[in-house]
């Protein structure tokens, strides 16, 4: 087999590791000429897989919805199957969160397409000058240019020239209690302390020119997993209100049933108070379980309003949005997620899994420095010292070796940096997302082999006088 690749993208100067086959959470995997086989995929991809590699149902469902649906574009004629969706997630949902969804492509999109439409909701009640979108530091929201705008990372510094400018674009400090939590200092302090720096922000900027805030209610590949502090989203919500500003939600890798606490959909819900809701949300990775392209925007019901009050119109429209058959398939993974209690199954696991994973090192003398997470999405990040929590020299690389390790003892996880600095790629972790169908016997292997994975890259460090 040729060792070119044709696809440009990532590594191009070779063929990457190729997927031949899958089921359930195992996955075989060609690489360099090799076949490696009983793979257990415990990231499935970028946080996607909900059902599994395989699914035998999937395969029928394509099958039901085709005969059903044909092209057709958007802008001049919609489709059932994108209804019956917007529906599904909307009833899925605590009553009165949303009020419509548009279907989209990928995360990227979904992000792009929310600003849009924050955007136009302040144009339909008259108010042109809300054009600014406060995020956070530290934060990824995809790889188009407005997503890139909104992040704070070593990617959209690479493109920084041809981004929005970032004036529009205000950061405001990253939620981050590992690191930044003071000694001494308590959650509540903590929480208050950011809520303090964002109102600030939010003052400095003109509230009068503020259309949104940005934030990943659980963040993904930026920070790894950090839940927030207790008050943090719902002080966010309340400051949205005070100075009139949408509140945006980026569920696209944490959203969808994979960290949700009550058997549904939001990862918001382990957070926001009772009747706090995002204006807007997004989603995507789970939505279709990598078995179909599709992601989407959940509308709140006020945004809903003054589209409906003003030109009843949303301007443009892709080409593949709210796609008949994409969305027709992506309801009935959905509704096989939720009939077969999928949903609840990974946040149970989820949380069991990370906890004997933080239950094993939490007293030894280790890389380790914190396992975080929610449900079905986990993080470990590695320090040099456990007690300074001092990172180790980037150049070592030290997550990414450690995901290259693991593929070799049979396990797929997420390797990233910066954590601690995006923009100068400091601080490494690996990524947990398993597949929703994992049982108990699959978390006991996931953390035996993150385990043995960790402590044989311990050994190398150790030999290689790096780490004592």
């Amino acid at each position: 087999m040729s060792d070119t690749s044709y696809v440009f993208q990532s590594i191009v100067a070779k063929k990457p590791a190729h997927v031949i086959a899958g089921k359930g959470c195992r996955i075989t995997v060609q690489k360099d000429g090799k076949v490696y086989e009983d793979i257990i995929d415990a990231v499935t991809g970028a946080a996607v897989g909900a059902l599994g590699w395989g699914d035998e149902d999937v395969g029928k469902f394509m099958a039901e919805v085709l005969p059903t649906t044909t092209y057709t574009f958007p802008a001049i004629i919609g489709n059932q199957h994108s209804e019956n969706l917007a529906k599904f997630y909307i009833e899925h949902s605590p009553k009165g969160a949303f009020a419509s969804a548009l279907w989209c492509c990928s995360g990227s999109e979904a992000n792009e397409n929310a600003m849009k439409i924050a955007k136009q909701y302040w144009n339909e009640k008259g108010n042109f000058k809300k054009n600014k979108f406060i995020s956070r530091d530290t934060s990824y929201h995809g790889f188009s240019l407005g997503a890139l705008s909104i992040s704070e990372n070593a990617r959209a510094d690479e493109f920084q020239g041809i981004l929005i400018d970032q004036k529009m674009c205000p950061k405001m400090p990253v939620c981050f209690p590992y690191r930044y939590q003071k000694d001494g200092q308590s959650e509540e302090e903590y929480t208050q302390e950011l809520l303090d720096a964002a109102e600030k922000l939010i003052i400095e900027s003109d509230p009068e020119t503020v259309a949104s805030i940005i934030v990943e209610t659980l963040p993904g590949s930026s920070l790894g997993t950090v839940p927030p502090p207790k008050g943090y989203l719902p002080g966010l919500r309340r400051l949205c209100d005070k100075y009139d500003i949408l509140f945006h939600l980026d569920e696209v890798m944490c959203g969808t049933g994979r960290s949700n606490p009550n058997g549904g959909l939001n990862c918001w819900e382990n957070f926001l108070e009772p009747g706090q809701f995002p204006d807007i949300q997004t989603v995507g990775k789970t939505l279709g379980s990598g078995y179909v392209t599709i992601a989407g925007v959940l509308v709140g019901p006020k945004v809903k309003a003054a589209y409906d009050s003003g030109s009843g119109m949303v301007i443009g429209s892709h080409t593949y949005s709210s796609h008949g058959f994409n969305c027709g398939v992506a309801l009935k993974i959905q509704e096989k997620i939720i009939n077969q209690g999928l949903t609840k199954n990974i946040f149970e696991k989820g949380n069991l899994m990370g906890k004997k994973i933080n239950d094993y090192f939490a007293d030894k003398h280790t890389i380790v420095g914190d396992v975080r997470g929610i449900g079905g999405f986990w993080t470990v990040e590695f320090v040099k010292d456990k007690k300074t929590k001092e990172v180790f020299d980037k150049k070592l690389d030290i997550g990414h070796k450690i995901q290259d390790l693991m593929f070799e003892k049979k396990i797929n996880v997420m390797g990233m940096q910066g954590c601690v600095s995006n923009r100068t790629g400091e601080g490494d972790f690996i990524l947990l997302a398993p597949s929703f169908v994992i049982t108990d016997e699959d978390v006991d292997e996931i953390v035996s082999r993150v385990i043995d994975g960790i402590e044989s890259y311990e050994k190398i460090l150790v030999e290689n006088k790096e780490w004592a």
